[in-house]
């Protein structure tokens, strides 16, 4: 009895919700390869800027490749991170679906908005209505977020067609040597390949305090819908 009393009362709770995709298979998949990039890519960056792992006994022979395994993974994430990058720019400027996020322009220069928003983050004040997925804080850090993406992916490929001359190497060296002269020689290409991950990694951090902190106070699923696709909203309301 007392299960179905239970029963009756969730199914109560969640007739005043409506459910809808709010993320598809292919863009929850490139957030994914993405943030599992980054985090691969972050690792390994910091042994290839300075190799720890160090050996008891030397040998001659040509077997310790540790340096080499870990550019292969580097590089390997580095391009999936490449196509993840290319495939969310491409929605958000030309996909259908990407409607949704390219109305979030229309609050993106609201002052009041974005003072709203800071409010409701502090506790003190509700959410404030959006025209679209982003507010103004959620568009600018995300805005960020992408130069510092395709920073690190231009003085990436920079420093891999320096290294590998042949097959993509040889294709991307023409650029690689414009972006060298451009940054004022190879060793600043390499700076800010650095400075530009440190950036990423900020962002990333007060991206995921975002998703949690919406997540426990919107109550509206909208974490859960970056695995499952489906998000929450109280019939009447929008976000």
């Amino acid at each position: 009895m007392h299960a179905k009393e239970a029963q009756m009362k969730f199914l109560k709770v969640m007739g005043n919700y409506l459910g809808g995709i709010e993320f598809s298979a292919g863009y929850r998949w490139q957030h994914w390869i993405r943030a599992i990039s980054i985090f691969i890519l972050i690792a390994t960056g910091f042994y290839i800027a300075n190799p720890f792992v160090t050996y008891a006994n030397v040998s001659i022979d040509p077997t310790r490749f540790t340096q080499g395994y870990f550019r292969e993974f580097h590089i390997i994430f580095g391009f999936a991170m490449i196509g993840a990058v290319l495939y969310k720019t491409f929605f958000f400027l030309f996909f259908r679906e990407g409607k949704y996020e390219r109305a979030s322009l229309k609050d993106a220069f609201n002052i009041k908005l974005a003072l709203q928003q800071v409010g409701y983050y502090l506790l003190i004040s509700k959410h404030p209505h959006t025209k679209g997925v982003y507010n103004p804080l959620q568009f600018w850090a995300y805005f960020a977020l992408y130069v510092f993406f395709y920073g690190i992916i231009i003085t990436g490929l920079a420093l891999y067609a320096e290294v590998y001359h042949n097959g993509m190497g040889a294709f991307f060296y023409p650029f690689a040597k414009w972006v060298e002269t451009f940054f004022g020689g190879l060793a600043y290409v390499r700076l800010w390949h650095h400075i530009f991950m440190w950036l990423i990694i900020l962002i990333v951090f007060v991206h995921i305090y975002m998703a949690v902190f919406n997540a426990v106070f919107g109550k509206n699923g909208s974490m859960d819908a970056i695995f499952s696709g489906m998000k929450w909203e109280k019939e009447g309301e929008e976000h």
